[in-house]
């Protein structure tokens, strides 16, 4: 076993050894059962709603500039002018007249 240091709440510790007593068992081994528990009910995909909430937190860090939209070069208008960059890159891209 690995040992490790986790801090609880007050009120998490104190019904975890009311647990422990009315079972006559650790805390160590109910802390080792619930995880156990988690690993196995937990989700091991994030739900659309977990993936929209972190797609709308990028976004606001985007807006308030913790962000910046560019590309490798420092290109700042790639959105735009996609079709100009990727036709640069394959060489195809002509000038309009």
């Amino acid at each position: 076993m690995v040992r490790t240091m986790v801090q609880l709440t007050e009120e998490q510790m104190k019904a975890l050894k009311a647990l422990a007593k009315a079972r006559k068992t650790s805390v160590a081994r109910l802390v080792r059962e619930s995880v156990e528990q988690y690993i196995v009910t937990a989700p091991t995909e994030l739900s659309y709603e977990e993936k929209r909430q972190r797609a709308l937190e990028f976004i606001k860090q985007i807006r308030e500039g913790k962000f910046k939209a560019y590309d490798i070069e420092g290109k700042t208008d790639v959105a735009v002018n996609h079709d100009k960059y990727l036709a640069e890159i394959y060489g195809t891209w002509k000038k309009p007249s």
